[in-house]
């Protein structure tokens, strides 16, 4: 509990703080509001006399709180859970990744320079702005993996109609972050610290860096195009809540087969994630009729379908994968599987208890890590099945040895929250990452035509059944991010807070 007025007030400004981040990203796309979500935070880390502990788990209450919201349609919606027990499981999951923003905090406080016999107090201002930076991508990284990760809510993808765009193609989303870090804590010291003004030019001027490294690189040509494709983007639009009862296979197939039928002759028709309800040994007749009819009309049919496989001992393991027919050719199935989703953690605990904790194709395996793109008539594409697509790197290696990315997604699990135009703004994201056109067919939406500059070309409404019909191009060459990644921008980050923490050693404990 705070124990003073002054703590409250700082708790509650960092939760507000927190609260703003999520509205720079899509749908409201208020970007200039990361300054002041990300200023505020870091100035309340330095002025306020609330724990930093604190201030970091408020700041992530707020933070995803807001920006996660969209979990509650999943759990009370879709697994019929109470309101009540929605909320709780809601608040829990927003507790668990506020524990993120609590440890950058402590670590932030630890690392920060605050009596410096032998530094002056403008010097220790500018280093502690970079080591609150350093800590922010740092931490941005370890939630791509751990505990296999929620790469969410990352200020980078706010940016994409900002000069910051343009640091995309060369370190990832990731670089995008960094740099509205930067001009965020750079920004704050030359306005709050009292500093000489030749210091307070030269937080000025790096905090303006990364928007002018930006604009250099407006005109950068990192790819080009190789052809041009037509193609057909279905979006069946069919109700989750009765999507898997078996009285409903055949009318879903009939749906898929009367959207697809005046499309044949196209390049390439894509159906979203789970689009036949059928495993795919039960769908074999349909799949070699559409396969025979691709081949003839000369279009690839690229489509979401479940399929079991069966394990070393003998058991059967459901697989969320897509296949190509038709003049298409491959099968890739999901790596990086949903947590509650596609598969139940600790399921010998959980199953049962709710019906959240018993979706339909909660059951599911990961497919091998290495996979090969689709074979799409001429060309290669890569394949990101839903969620797949928030991780960065994921999503570039398969892109290396492929002209095209695809995704495939069931939003329908977040009815009309912000959670699936968030969705679509990371797909952009990736788009742009790697200089490839993304083509996305989800059940219910967002359907679109994302060009290789992360710009949305045409989508369908949502909530709407139809057929997105338009052209997009395959593009040859590869982005400094599609070669090198972002493990060099970790690397330096995660070297940075290394020598912080021994220079933080050294400051505290120095020899006798």
């Amino acid at each position: 509990m705070p124990k003073t007025l002054g703590e409250l007030a700082g708790l509650l400004a960092a939760l507000a703080c927190g609260a703003l981040l999520p509205l720079t990203l899509a749908p409201f796309d208020w970007w200039p509001l990361a300054l002041v979500s990300i200023g505020g935070w870091f100035w309340l880390l330095n002025r306020s006399t609330a724990p930093a502990w604190a201030l970091g788990f408020a700041y992530g209450l707020g933070k995803f709180g807001v920006g996660v919201s969209w979990v509650y349609v999943s759990i009370h919606t879709y697994g019929n859970a109470s309101p009540p027990l929605a909320t709780s499981l809601v608040l829990i999951f927003v507790a668990g990744l506020s524990l993120f923003a609590l440890a950058h905090a402590r670590l932030y406080a630890w690392l920060r320079i605050k009596r410096q016999p032998n530094t002056s107090a403008q010097a220790a201002a500018l280093s502690n702005a970079w080591r609150f930076a350093a800590c922010w991508v740092a931490f941005e990284w370890v939630l791509t993996w751990f505990l296999t990760g929620f790469p969410w809510l990352y200020p980078g993808y706010g940016h994409l109609q900002t000069p910051l765009a343009n640091l995309l193609p060369i370190g990832g989303v990731s670089l995008a972050s960094l740099g509205i870090v930067v001009t965020a804590c750079f920004g704050v010291s030359a306005l709050f610290d009292k500093h000489p003004p030749a210091t307070r030019t030269a937080a000025t001027a790096i905090a303006a860096t990364p928007w002018l490294v930006g604009l250099l690189f407006s005109g950068a040509q990192w790819v080009e195009p190789a052809a041009t494709r037509s193609a057909a983007l279905v979006q069946g639009n069919v109700d989750q809540a009765v999507k898997w009862d078996r009285e409903n296979r055949m009318p879903i197939i009939n749906r898929y087969r009367d959207l697809t039928e005046p499309h044949w002759g196209r390049d390439l028709i894509l159906w979203p994630e789970a689009a036949i309800t059928l495993f795919e040994h039960e769908a074999a007749p349909w799949l070699q009729r559409w396969d025979e009819r691709g081949q003839a009309s000369g279009t690839s049919l690229v489509l979401g379908i479940p399929r079991v496989e069966p394990d070393a001992d003998g058991n059967y393991q459901f697989q969320n994968a897509a296949v190509a027919i038709g003049q298409g050719d491959g099968r890739y199935v999901k790596r990086r599987l949903v947590p509650f989703g596609d598969y139940v953690p600790f399921q010998g605990i959980l199953r049962g208890l709710i019906e959240f904790f018993d979706l339909p194709m909660s059951r599911a395996a990961p497919g091998p890590w290495i996979q090969q793109p689709l074979t799409v008539g001429e060309d290669r594409a890569a394949m990101a099945i839903c969620y797949e697509i928030a991780y960065a790197n994921l999503t570039r290696t398969t892109a290396a040895e492929a002209g095209l990315i695809l995704t495939i997604t069931n939003d329908t699990w977040f009815g009309r929250s912000i959670g699936p135009l968030q969705h679509l703004q990371i797909a952009q994201a990736r788009a742009l990452e790697n200089g490839r056109w993304l083509l996305r067919a989800a059940n219910n939406g967002v359907t679109a035509f994302i060009d290789h500059r992360g710009q949305v070309r045409e989508q369908l409404p949502q909530f709407e059944r139809g057929v997105l019909v338009g052209e997009f191009q395959i593009m040859a060459g590869r982005t400094p991010y599609s070669r090198f990644g972002d493990g060099w921008l970790a690397a330096a980050c995660l070297g940075s807070l290394l020598a912080f923490a021994w220079d933080a050693r050294r400051r505290r404990w120095p020899r006798s």
